[in-house]
């Protein structure tokens, strides 16, 4: 759904997961050979932890632990995604078994669930459901008629060749503006159509048989097929030629720029804004961000040198690519095939029941959540997180106050942003009101448009008003965490607040080096090259003196000199620029959770010795065992090309090779390969 995808987009741009993340095993005290929290299966004790920690600590893991066939990774999150489906999945049965009354929140996910499986519906109905977007693409007659066309899909959130929506002001963080960005291409990146390597050829050359396969299902011959899937590279090609790029969207000023209505026609006078914004449903829009300028003049001309036809086939495969997990079994397979197995070395879907559990509890997150909230998630826990998240802003506050690179000036102004990030722990205090969305047992198509033209007309309704800061951006049963700097909060949802990564029975060296280390993640978060950018009030504005925001530049440098140094089994290096952010992050909420971990010592008994392991030493391993993972080449290759986080390894033994603490747990010298010591990064 785009509007929940771009708010996770720019709030989750400091988020904990990647597409690939991290694998576990549960870690209760009362699981067979795991007293101490620890999986002592999962080590490897041929391999010293000073040479190696990754292999020290999930060796023996990896060596026990395949990729599913459904899967591309094995890690915590799939783990944990696994028996959240597993939760999720007795919610929505019983759902629809239910017979609950129209109108309920009960009835309207069971019923989006009963449409999802019904997959013979699905593969009766076909492209039906869709008459109506292809009859609005038929009518497409010149320029004015092709920009209602653009209008008329991105009411239901299909981005062609670019989407609108709501954001919060960067400069003014109470009031939320319209806002339209860059989008329009199928792959996942600009760099997918840009690069000249040969997998990204040959990725290119799947993709295009990928898109002719689509036409043949629509209808088209052959021969058609291959000439319209030539039309929509050659357009998703232009405009991936103009879109910023990953690197360059970490600015966040790159995507910032408010124009009134005589900015925005001198910047494109071929699209009339005014008559696109009304029949998106907006009137009286008196300033309108323009994400990307260049990539807008660049869909202007496009408007006046494309012909109609070109136009009118890319719209459709846009709109069949958007619906085509609803279209039945062949395009839903087709869809598969590029998008999984290609790109991510996926060799089986998974069953029909957790695709449709996902699908259920994506689009109707908090309908859902509420019910998973009263199952699954002890009051003890968010009181325990409650007490972690004080100890770790106790101890942030105290290196802030310690650090002898940050001047009096800057150091007030850190602190004073510290005290105001807000914490979201669990699930909202407000639910989200379904009562104006529609959901039946027919057509699982139409169920699906129906919630994506209700989530954009409920974003749309934010513009001009001032920000909800009751609203979440993330359901309770979502398996991630995140930092929103334009609301200065931490968001941390019930599903990740469970084993393996937080346990309110286990050891506490285990639970300070896993969730207290993500909690301090995304403290952090509010402190690096991106959210430190941002005040105590969520504004845009630089608050550190210029010497100081030096300083801190300086030494992130040598995080993303750290990363530029991994690369993965082909040669292909890791972007420096691209991860330092996360990078970052994972160093400093390291350092701010071990330091809580000796505050929650403070006035009792040094902890007894467990497994063999003392507690500094368990709380390592519990960081390690956070990030055990397995992937395939295909999927590892994705992720270091587009995801701001690195691939696990390269987390972990990036982050406690720059940590004395760790060092000294483990007996480590300095000739030991896990130890840093000229180049050792330090920031917090």
């Amino acid at each position: 759904m785009r509007t929940l995808n771009r708010a996770v987009a720019l709030a989750f741009a400091v988020c904990l997961f990647a597409l690939l993340a991290p694998g576990g095993v549960g870690r209760t005290q009362s699981r067979p050979g795991v007293a101490s929290g620890i999986d002592t299966t999962g080590l490897d004790r041929g391999v010293k932890p000073c040479e190696d920690f990754y292999r020290f600590a999930n060796g023996g893991w990896i060596a026990k632990n395949a990729i599913p066939a459904d899967a591309s990774s094995w890690g915590t999150p799939q783990v944990m995604r696994d028996r959240n489906l597993e939760q999720l999945h007795t919610i929505l049965e019983a759902a629809v078994k239910s017979k609950a009354a129209k109108g309920t929140n009960e009835q309207k996910i069971g019923d989006y669930y009963y449409s999802v499986m019904d997959t013979a519906a699905q593969d009766s109905a076909g492209l039906k459901p869709l008459a109506p977007w292809f009859k609005r693409i038929d009518e497409v007659n010149d320029a004015k008629t092709l920009q209602s066309a653009f209008a008329y899909l991105a009411t239901y959130n299909v981005d062609s060749p670019f989407g609108v929506g709501s954001r919060q002001d960067l400069k003014n963080s109470r009031l939320v503006i319209a806002d339209v960005s860059q989008s329009g291409i199928s792959m996942p990146d600009r760099d997918y159509y840009l690069k000249d390597d040969d997998k990204s050829k040959t990725i290119r050359e799947q993709y295009v048989k990928h898109v002719a396969k689509n036409f043949a299902l629509m209808g088209d011959d052959a021969a058609k097929a291959d000439a319209d899937a030539k039309i929509v590279i050659d357009i998703e090609t232009r405009l991936a030629r103009v879109s910023l790029g990953r690197i360059e969207q970490r600015n966040p000023m790159s995507s910032y720029h408010p124009m009134t209505a005589e900015e925005r026609k001198a910047l494109t006078p071929h699209l009339d804004w005014e008559a696109y914004l009304q029949d998106c449903g907006l009137r009286d829009v008196a300033a309108l961000n323009i994400g990307q300028p260049t990539f807008f003049k660049e869909v202007d001309a496009m408007i006046v040198d494309t012909p109609l036809a070109n136009w009118k086939t890319y719209l459709r495969w846009r709109v069949v690519n958007y619906a085509s997990g609803t279209l039945g079994t062949a395009f839903a397979q087709e869809y598969f095939d590029f998008n999984n197995r290609t790109l991510t070395g996926a060799k089986e879907q998974p069953p029909l029941w957790k695709r449709a559990v996902s699908a259920t509890s994506f689009r109707l997150g908090e309908a859902v959540g509420q019910v998973y909230v009263k199952r699954y998630f002890p009051p003890i826990a968010k009181q325990q997180i409650k007490e972690i998240i004080a100890n770790l802003k106790a101890a942030l506050r105290d290196r802030i106050q310690q650090l002898d690179w940050m001047s009096e000036p800057t150091r007030k102004q850190a602190l004073a942003k510290l005290d105001a990030i807000a914490e979201k722990i669990g699930y909202p205090d407000k639910w989200t009101d379904y009562s104006k969305l529609e959901i039946d047992r027919g057509s699982y198509t139409l169920n699906f448009l129906r919630v994506q033209h209700w989530s954009l007309e409920r974003d749309l309704e934010k513009i001009s008003k001032p920000v909800d800061h009751d609203e979440w951006l993330a359901s309770p049963q979502t398996i991630n965490a995140g930092y929103v700097p334009f609301r200065n909060e931490i968001i941390f949802p019930a599903a990740i607040l469970q084993p393996p990564l937080f346990d309110p029975a286990a050891d506490a060296a285990l639970n300070y080096g896993c969730v207290g280390a993500i909690i301090g993640h995304e403290l952090t978060h509010g402190f690096d090259d991106q959210g430190g950018q941002f005040d105590a009030e969520g504004n845009f504005k630089r608050w550190w003196t210029p010497e100081d925001y030096g300083k801190f530049q300086a030494r992130t440098q040598c995080i993303e000199n750290e990363y530029n140094a991994f690369a993965l089994d082909d040669g292909t290096h890791v972007k420096g620029k691209l991860v330092k952010g996360e990078a970052t992050a994972d160093l400093g909420g390291l350092k701010i959770a071990w330091l809580a971990y000796q505050k929650s010592l403070a006035g009792k008994p040094r902890p007894a010795d467990i497994d063999g392991f003392t507690p500094e030493q368990r709380f390592f391993l519990g960081f390690a065992q956070a990030w055990k993972a397995t992937a395939t080449p295909q999927a590892e290759l994705l992720q270091t090309n587009t995801d701001p986080h690195p691939l696990p390894r390269f987390r972990l033994n990036g982050t406690v090779a720059n940590m004395p603490e760790f060092f000294k747990a483990f007996a480590c010298g300095e000739a030991d390969k896990m130890v840093h010591t000229k180049d050792r990064c330090e920031i917090w």
